[in-house]
């Protein structure tokens, strides 16, 4: 007989919210469980796309982004994912 133990396969839910510009044709993901609230983002970006809401950041103007990835490089906890970086 086999002491081998099947295991349990979990899986998380993330908490991840989009903003999409069909204009500029990227995807903003900001994945709200990883978000510090800490607003690099929101320094960093040249264009102002980012916004802080509630101690999180949002992306209401994607359509001004120009991809430049500041925004995904500067982020500590590594909680934005941007479709063209």
């Amino acid at each position: 007989m086999s002491s081998y133990v099947k295991a349990k396969e979990v899986t998380k839910m993330a908490n991840i919210k989009s903003w999409e510009s069909e204009e500029v044709g990227c995807t903003i993901n900001i994945d709200y469980d990883q978000c510090s609230g800490c607003g690099e983002c929101v320094e960093v970006c040249p264009t102002e796309v980012y916004e802080l809401v509630d101690g999180k950041s949002t992306a209401p103007n994607v359509d001004e982004c120009i991809e430049c990835c500041a925004c995904v490089e500067a982020c500590p906890t590594d909680a934005i994912e941007h479709s063209s970086c």
